[in-house]
């Protein structure tokens, strides 16, 4: 049983080596940690449409669970934002946001994607992960981060919009633009510019003052949860929420409970309606941790396990709907400041959850007061990394087709919704992948003179042979792609009436499937009417072994030949060049 538990608790291994200067360099991270992650639990808590305090909640267990399952020393689990807007999105479908039933069900929104995670982890389905290609996800991610600009608009004017996609945001700004409350405004305006200065310049600003830089990292990082305590002081002095300014309200003291809320209370088809969404949650959360994950273990020259990272990150969001809370991900930005601030194992995210449980338990009474408008701010400048709007030149530059699918994704979820977008993308992914692989590049090709090599005769100076035409083919041979190859050799035919001998170059063929071999055996037939021989050149082993189970090389007209060169030299002893 020792080395199975140590297989999915990394932790029964490295736990073993745990240290008193290690604890310390931990601890120091988790501090600074934590002060970023109040603020920014509270406002993505209230970005998923979830109690303020659910934030909190979503950032105490789920990332202890990673720390006992996950392989990555710094990966900081806890609430995102896409991650948020999504189950917004999805849960929105099912129940109104604020219902007990909207809570119910976003719980169970996090239980689905943490037991697909946890599933695909266990089955190493990683490979699922690739269905979302780069331009697909950025152009996803970009129109998200719209989105979720969109959605914190009401927060800072002071007014109920719509922001489920771009049409219907314009249309009920535009009805209500006269109805914008100035002192909502004022507060939400004040906090962005504080918060954009103090990320600029505080940082520069303190260490002119001759302050250490680990005391000035600490002070900028503690900014945000300054400036939430500030805007807390002048709401309760000034008495602004007398005044219309919406505030967070009063907030449960204490620490989350495991509930099965989840399964009671909800619609009849809750679980039906969330499936689709929780799946493309886990897999964008899945391609996201494991794009941190490996660059953050590279720069610190460690390894991680991807079927490990998927377990942990099933076994947090599990964790995060049984305690009432949301679905979780990871975060670049505090795993980012996790490894400045000098984190060295992910017991980190143990403490982490240990002080913000601490925090639960005493500052939540002070929390009332906050407004919404700040958490908003909070958000709004968080969502920067988010949009990548130069993305879109460099994918028109580098194809066409990649940036058909990143354009139809950005625009989908735009205009549509944002589970509708990762499914078109995901549809377009494959769609994309399909189309290329359905048409192999297949090239002449001619010997390099003085050499053994064999290019294509469009882009190089070749010798070729009358009689002789040599064909590469640049892909696997599939049921997608068998019948471009007949098309491909029939044409070759017809513009080669000389033609006695054809040989197909299998350099990069790395499979060859039943629908293709059908083919194969088309295109021998065809040519053996046409008086012409097939030969093979440069098969590979996998492949030829495949071949040898079927009749096909016992009716091949030709020979099979190890190298191109060979092929060419054995068909061309009589033969003058050209």
């Amino acid at each position: 049983m020792r080395p199975a538990l140590r297989h999915w608790f990394p932790i029964l291994a490295w736990g073993r080596r745990y240290s008193r200067p290690l604890f310390a360099q931990d601890l120091t991270s988790a501090a600074v940690v934590t002060l970023l992650l109040i603020p920014q639990g509270l406002a993505y808590a209230m970005l998923a449409g979830m109690p303020a305090v659910t934030g909190l909640y979503a950032s105490m267990l789920p990332p202890v669970i990673y720390a006992l399952m996950g392989t990555s020393t710094v990966l900081a689990v806890g609430p995102a934002a896409l991650r948020s807007i999504m189950s917004l999105a999805a849960v929105g479908t099912v129940a109104a946001a604020g219902t007990p039933e909207f809570i119910a069900a976003s719980a169970l929104l996090a239980l689905l994607v943490g037991a697909m995670l946890l599933l695909m982890g266990a089955l190493r389905m990683g490979f699922v992960a690739g269905f979302l290609s780069h331009p697909v996800l950025s152009g996803f991610v970009t129109a998200s981060g719209l989105l979720i600009g969109m959605s914190q608009a009401s927060h800072l004017l002071g007014i109920r919009l719509s922001s489920d996609n771009l049409t219907s945001f314009a249309r009920s700004l535009w009805l209500q633009h006269d109805q914008v409350h100035g002192l909502t405004l004022a507060v939400g305006l004040g906090a962005i510019v504080l918060l954009w200065a103090t990320k600029r310049w505080l940082r520069r600003a303190l260490l002119a003052t001759g302050l250490s830089g680990t005391a000035a990292d600490l002070l900028t990082k503690a900014a945000p949860l300054a400036i939430m305590v500030l805007a807390i002081v002048l709401t309760t002095l000034g008495g602004w929420s007398q005044r219309g300014l919406a505030v967070v309200g009063q907030i449960p003291q204490g620490l989350p409970s495991f509930t099965l809320q989840a399964f009671t209370g909800m619609p009849e088809d809750a679980l039906r309606a969330l499936m689709l969404p929780a799946l493309l949650i886990a897999m964008l959360t899945f391609v996201e941790q494991i794009s941190i994950a490996q660059g953050m273990a590279a720069k610190r020259r460690e390894r991680i396990d991807t079927s490990a990272e998927m377990r942990a990150m099933g076994g947090a969001n599990l964790a995060a709907g049984l305690t009432g809370s949301f679905a979780v991900g990871t975060s670049f930005s505090r795993t980012m400041v996790t490894a400045d601030s000098g984190a060295r194992t992910p017991a980190t995210g143990i403490l982490t959850a240990a002080l913000l449980a601490l925090a639960a338990l005493l500052l939540t009474p002070w929390l009332s007061q906050l407004p919404l408008a700040v958490l908003a701010a909070t958000i709004l400048l968080a969502i920067g990394s988010l949009i990548d709007l130069r993305s879109f030149a460099r994918t028109w530059r580098f194809s066409r087709a990649d940036f058909a699918a990143q354009a139809l994704t950005f625009a989908t979820t735009l205009l549509v919704d944002l589970v509708s977008g990762l499914t078109v993308g995901v549809v377009a992914s494959l769609a994309l992948h399909i189309w290329q692989s359905s048409r192999p590049h297949i090239a002449e090709v001619g010997n390099v003179p003085g050499t053994e090599h064999y290019r294509n005769v469009l882009r190089h100076a070749v010798i070729t042979h009358p009689g002789i035409v040599s064909l590469r083919v640049d892909g696997s041979l599939f049921f997608a792609n068998a019948s471009f190859l007949e098309d491909r050799i029939s044409a070759e035919m017809a513009n080669h009436p000389e033609m006695r001998h054809l040989i197909l170059q299998c350099t990069a063929v790395n499979d060859i499937d039943a629908s293709a071999l059908e083919s194969l055996r088309t295109i021998q037939q065809r040519l053996s009417d046409a008086g012409v021989l097939l030969h093979l050149s440069e098969v590979k082993g996998p492949v030829m072994d495949r071949l040898q189970r079927s009749d096909f090389l016992q009716h091949l007209s030709g020979r099979v030949f190890l190298t191109h060169h060979q092929a060419v030299l054995a068909l061309t002893e009589q033969a003058p060049a050209a």
